[in-house]
């Protein structure tokens, strides 16, 4: 600090120059106020009024920081002066430091104040500042006011040697308060306090305090103090009207008035110099008055309560309120008889008038509502308030500028909406016009039209095979609204409403499926084409643009024509009907062919745009379906009911429709099953072959896609073949005819007959368009089963022997036939899978059994023996053995011989002969089959008769007696042994 050098004299100077810059800045403010926060739109569109708003709101709030500014630029200059004052008291505190409790104390306690020292700062609100020292010492500074409007406290005045305290800042709209009197010998004034600031709208702000009187000898008297603004950030000038509410069931309620803005508060007068030298203090500058409040805006109208009303018309925007004035500039203080300003100084600046308020907009007119009616009209805008006188300026200054009105703003409400069509084909509603713009605004846009509702969509057919019907035209888009006229002295005319979308065409309604085939063999009927899309609505026309009624203003632009309704989707195609199951007696039992699909309908024309500045946009042409219009199946071949007949074909799938799929071929019939083989005419022949199996029929063809879309149908299966027929059965061998003779063998089991190929998969109808695919093959058929072989025919039975011919022995019986063999499967039919091919038939299991060997000849002599029968013949190769033949009988034995002598016994007969030996057995087949049963053996022969006893002689007269007792005859002689049996045959193996 030892090299810090202060002069309290040079720094008060400055302190009074810092003043006089404090006063060309608000006077600067004053001037500026109305050309920065009343701005005019530079067009009277929506955004530049918003952007002229928005600038005006910062000049506006820059005015009330001004004002903040300019009261810290007072308390810095106080703070600047306070310090000259400190350093000089410093310096007396410096030099008399020691001496100073001896000097203030009895000052203090005799008079209430010390001779030396700084007044007290005023610390509660409004509280004056202390006195200073009776000798030396600076008056202390007032304190600021409250809030709630208390007064600034006044500064403190000062003794023999100071400056004057500086007064407070008045609370809000209260006065400052007022600078203390600089010392009796030398000092300055103390500046006033400035006036508080407005904080509500309208209020009128405080007034500035007076300037302190400068010292008596020497001194500069103190500035008045500014007048307080009547702005803040948050309200500013006037109230801003209330907006009008949106109407009930009428019209909405017009906006209130803005309020006007209050009034600046008065400047502080200046303090009179001293009364040997000094100059006067300028006097305080005008507040600046409160801007008028802003018109409310009109409020909306209501939407239709009830379908079918229009929309309620918007209330008009209030006007603006009337600016303040500005406040009156305070006087100048008089100078000192040495001063530069021997008169009064300079008054201070009158404050500048308060701007206009901003007029209310109109409120939007209601939208209509639920079919075709009209939106209501936008409410009119208001006028902008008029600006506030200038203050008066003290004397010697300038007064205030007068407050402008506003250039812009008011601008008529938008037309309601014209509400959207809501019966099928109706036309939407026009749009409410647009407000008219008050003196200065611009006109508001018409309304939209309405939308067109979509056509009803076209009736489905119900009779089979028949067209759908043509969907029903969209209805047409509703008008935008005029615009409304510009203001009479500035303002364009309003836009025209766009004009609303045109409704849809509906869609056409569906074909029919087309009925499938009544009678057996017969044809699906098509199907019915899908109906045309209707026609799309068209676009409604741009409301005309508003009228321009002053000078500068602009007519408005036409309003665009709405957009053209899209085309209605054309109807869905029929499918073909299904062709009937083919029958024998009709076209070979082919199968009826499924009827064709049916066209899609054709997509509707899309709707005109309509006309304005814009032409809209053509509407779409309606599309059209990609699928339906598939053709009908085709019936299934017949199967084949006689005896190695083959299956019919199966019908011919449908043709798709442009976009339909190929119906399906049909399933080919089953061949039937082969005739059994004959049985063998003729002793000993083979059977005859069984009859083939019928071939199975073929599939249909599938039918082709659509020439646009589709794919081609799938091919029919294939029928099954027939199985074959099974092998007639082997004659029997004939029996041996000539004695002894051997029987003739059996015939063989005809062959079995092959079974039925299988029928061939229908080919797979063709794509006709690029993206579709060729339907697949149809399946094959399985072939039939090879038929079962014949029965072989059993031997001939050998015949009976005669002993003339090889010793009697009998015939050998004939070996039995083989059995015949099982027929081949059928091969499967071709397509997209081979069909399975049949199996090969069984060969007979039972049959072929040989012949029975001949009885041997019975003995032709006296105790002979009988000859051997025939051996059995052999089976076939599951036949069983033929038996052996029964051996002959013996010959009777010979009579024994009659005695010669009277009562001699006669000779004993002979033996029989022995009967003759069983045939062996004929041996079983190779694969089955039983050996034959060896044959009987004969009967042994009778045996030979005993020889008769002799006869006994006759008696001789007796001695005694007259005749005597003849002799007793002889006995007869003994029967002859039979003959024993013959051997039993061996049996077969």
């Amino acid at each position: 600090m030892s090299l810090l050098i202060a002069t309290p004299e040079f720094m008060a100077a400055t302190a009074a120059d810092l003043t006089r810059v404090g006063w060309a800045v608000s006077e600067a403010n004053a001037a500026a106020a109305m050309a920065t926060s009343a701005l005019a739109a530079a067009a009277g569109d929506e955004v530049s009024t918003a952007i002229a708003a928005l600038f005006g709101n910062h000049g506006q709030e820059y005015q009330a920081a001004g004002a903040r500014v300019a009261a810290f630029h007072e308390q810095f200059v106080a703070a600047l002066t306070g310090a000259a004052q400190s350093y000089a008291t410093a310096e007396v505190a410096g030099a008399g430091q020691l001496l100073s409790h001896a000097v203030n104390g009895p000052a203090q306690a005799l008079l209430g104040r010390p001779l030396i020292g700084n007044g007290a700062d005023g610390t509660s609100p409004g509280q004056a500042g202390g006195a200073g020292g009776l000798l030396w010492g600076n008056g202390g500074n007032g304190a600021a006011g409250a809030a709630d409007g208390v007064s600034g406290g006044a500064g403190g005045a000062a003794g023999l040697i100071g400056r004057g305290g500086t007064g407070g800042m008045g609370g809000a709209g209260a006065t400052g308060g007022a600078g203390g009197r600089g010392g009796w010998l030398l000092g300055t004034g103390g500046t006033g306090g400035a006036g508080g600031v407005a904080l509500t709208a309208g209020a009128v702000g405080g007034t500035g305090g007076n300037g302190g009187t400068g010292g008596m000898l020497w001194g500069n008297g103190g500035a008045g103090g500014a007048g307080g603004t009547a702005v803040t950030l948050d309200a500013l000038g006037g109230a801003a009207g209330i907006s009008g509410v949106t109407g009930g069931p009428g019209t909405g309620a017009s906006g209130t008035p803005g309020g006007v803005g209050g009034n600046g508060g008065t400047g502080g007068d200046g303090g009179s110099g001293g009364w040997l030298a000094g100059n006067g203090g300028f006097g305080g500058t005008g507040g600046v008055g409160g801007m008028g409040g802003a018109g409310g805006a009109g409020g909306g109208g209501a939407d239709a309560l009830l379908a079918g009303a229009t929309g309620h018309a918007g209330g008009n925007g209030g006007d603006g309120g009337s600016g303040g004035a500005g406040g009156e500039g305070g006087k100048g203080g008089s100078g000192g008889l040495f001063g530069v300003d021997r008169g009064h100084a300079a008054g201070g600046a009158g404050g500048a008038g308060g701007g206009g308020g901003v007029a209310g907009n109109g409120g939007a007119g209601g939208d209509g509502v639920a079919g075709n009616v009209n939106g209501g009209a936008g409410g009119q805008g208001g006028n902008p308030g008029t600006g506030g006188a200038g203050g008066a300026g003290g004397s010697g200054a300038t007064a205030g500028a007068h407050g402008l009105a506003p250039t812009s703003g008011g601008d008529g409400g938008t037309g309601g909406r014209g509400a959207d069509a809501d019966t099928p084909g109706g036309t939407g509603g026009a749009g409410g016009k647009g407000g008219d713009g008050g003196l200065v605004g611009s006109g508001g846009t018409g309304g939209r039209g309405g939308n067109g509702a979509a056509g009803a969509a076209g009736a489905d057919a119900t009779t089979p095979g028949a067209k759908g019907s043509t969907g029903h035209t969209g209805g047409s888009g509703g008008a935008g609204g005029a615009g409304g006229d510009g203001g009479t002295r500035a303002g364009d005319g309003g836009s025209g409403g766009t004009g609303g979308t045109g409704g849809d065409g509906g869609s056409g309604g569906s074909g029919a499926r087309g009925a499938d085939a009544s009678a057996l063999g017969g044809a699906g009927n098509e199907g019915g084409d899908g109906g045309a899309g209707g026609t799309g609505g068209d676009g409604g026309n741009g409301g005309v643009g508003g009228a321009a009624r002053s000078a500068t203003g602009q007519a408005g632009g036409r309003g665009a024509g709405g957009t053209g309704g899209t085309g209605g989707t054309g109807g869905i195609a029929g499918d073909g009907g299904n062709g009937a199951n083919g029958v024998a007696s009709i076209n070979g039992g082919t199968g009826g062919a499924g009827g064709n699909g049916g066209d899609p309908g054709a997509g509707g024309a899309g709707g005109c745009g309509g006309a304005g500045s814009t032409i809209g946009k053509q509407g779409a042409t309606g599309g059209a379906h990609t699928s339906g219009g598939n053709g009908g199946n085709g019936g299934s071949g017949a199967n084949a009911t006689a005896t190695g007949i083959g299956g019919a074909a199966g019908g011919i799938g449908g043709n798709g429709g442009l976009v339909g799929n190929g119906g399906a071929g049909g399933t080919g019939g089953n061949g039937a099953t082969g005739s059994n083989g004959e049985p063998a005419a003729t002793p000993g022949a083979t059977g005859n072959f069984g009859g083939t199996g019928g071939t199975g029929g073929s599939g249909g063809r599938g039918g082709n896609g659509g020439a646009l879309a589709g794919d081609g149908g799938v091919g029919g299966a294939g029928g099954a073949g027939g199985d074959g027929g099974t092998g007639g059965v082997g004659g029997r061998g004939a029996d041996g005819t000539t004695p002894g003779s051997a029987g003739k063998a059996g015939g063989n089991g005809g062959t079995g007959g092959a079974g039925g190929a299988g029928g061939a998969g229908g080919a797979g109808g063709a794509a006709q368009s690029a993206a579709g695919h060729a339907g697949a093959q149809g399946v094959g058929g399985a072939g039939g089963n090879g038929g079962t072989g014949g029965i072989a025919g059993d031997g001939g039975a050998g015949a009976t022997g005669a002993m003339t011919v090889n010793g009697g022995v009998g015939g050998t019986g004939g070996a039995g036939g083989d059995p015949g063999t099982g027929g081949t499967g059928g091969a499967g039919g071709t397509g997209s899978t081979t069909g399975k091919s049949g199996t090969t038939g069984n060969d007979a299991v039972t049959g072929g059994n040989g012949g029975r060997g001949g009885d041997g000849a019975n003995a032709t002599t006296l105790a002979g023996t009988g000859a051997a029968g025939g051996k059995g013949g052999d089976g076939g190769l599951v036949g069983n053995g033929g038996t052996g033949g029964t051996g002959g009988t013996g010959g009777t034995g010979v009579a024994g011989d009659s005695a010669v002598a009277f009562g001699d016994s006669g000779n004993p007969g002979q033996t029989g002969g022995t009967g003759g030996t069983g045939g062996v057995g004929g041996n079983g087949g190779a694969r089955a089959g039983n050996g034959g049963a060896g044959g009987t053996g004969g009967t042994g022969g009778i045996g030979g008769v005993g020889g008769a006893g002799g006869n006994g002689q006759s008696g001789l007269p007796g001695l005694i007696n007259a005749d005597g007792s003849g002799q007793t005859g002889g006995s007869g002689g003994r029967g002859g042994t039979g003959g024993g049996g013959g051997v039993g045959g061996a049996g077969g193996q």
